[in-house]
């Protein structure tokens, strides 16, 4: 299972990586709002009309809605060549399903389809002028299609580039847990608590509280050897042989010379003994 830090890991590149791709679907909104309000600000220059306003581009089930302050009248090509127009220079180069309904009505009065430096000669309705009235223009970005704009949170391949960013994060977090993990059990692995001591084998420490010891190599080897045989009863020789080998270079009395040492050393913990078994060799108790 993952640990506390590498899931806080993981959830901040998560958190991060959404950030990202919301930003970028907010900066692509902003630029067509933008671009569409000068769609309706150069249809009503168009139409001679430098004063009244363009209303708030709205969006709804993913349709752009151009408003206008006052009603009008207008020809169907009129919209089509200044829509055209206006994308020819767009930031955006995106196709778009463009209806024309009236402020009251969901009647469809007029449709084309917007292609890039691509003028259909064939405008439904053109030459019909439209009556005075409320109209709303409505801009649907056609699915699938290629974005000009070069911001790199926008596009879908840097989308995908953000996921994968995600993913090599995600895997470095992981070799560095594993990493820290091995090295903490290796760690835990060099100390042993012995009753109140803890053992450091590696640097051949005996620590009780704030105050440590030194053991020698022989007394560290001694010393854990017992421990791992907890109320067992190891023949003499047999210690000698795993402590100093088959040819160590030892005497008769090495072994209750090494003996003594350790239990000076481990005497502040009365817990701890080491038993001489008379003619057999020695046992070590924690009580």
């Amino acid at each position: 299972m993952l640990s506390k830090q590498l899931f806080r890991v993981y959830f901040t590149c998560l958190i991060i990586t959404l950030t990202f791709n919301r930003a970028g679907a907010q900066t692509i909104d902003q630029h067509l709002k933008v671009e569409l309000r000068q769609i309706g600000h150069e249809f009503l220059l168009a139409l001679n009309d430098s004063t009244s306003r363009v209303l708030a581009i709205e969006k709804n089930n993913g349709r752009y809605a151009i408003q206008f302050e006052k009603e009008f009248s207008f020809e169907p090509e009129l919209l089509v060549e200044t829509t055209f127009k206006v994308l020819k220079t767009s930031q955006l180069q995106h196709d778009f399903i463009v209806e024309v309904q009236g402020c009251e009505s969901d009647e469809v009065l007029h449709s084309f389809k917007t292609q890039k430096d691509k003028v259909d000669e064939k405008i439904a309705c053109k030459g019909r002028l439209l009556p005075f009235a409320c109209y709303v223009f409505y801009f649907t970005p056609i699915q699938n299609q290629k974005l000009g704009i070069t911001n790199p949170l926008t596009t879908e391949s840097n989308i995908k580039f953000g996921y994968a960013i995600l993913g090599l994060i995600m895997g470095i977090a992981l070799i560095f847990y594993l990493v820290k993990r091995r090295l903490t059990v290796q760690s835990i692995n060099d100390f042993i608590q012995i009753g109140q001591y803890q053992f450091d084998q590696k640097s051949l420490m005996l620590t009780l509280n704030t105050q440590s010891v030194e053991l020698s190599t022989k007394e560290a080897d001694l010393l854990y050897l017992l421990y791992t045989n907890e109320n067992k009863v190891l023949e003499r020789d047999y210690i000698l042989n795993e402590v100093w080998g088959d040819v160590g270079d030892y005497v008769g009395r090495t072994l209750d010379v090494f003996v003594s040492k350790l239990r000076k050393k481990l005497s502040a913990d009365e817990q701890l003994k080491i038993i001489n078994v008379r003619g057999v060799g020695y046992k070590f108790v924690m009580t």
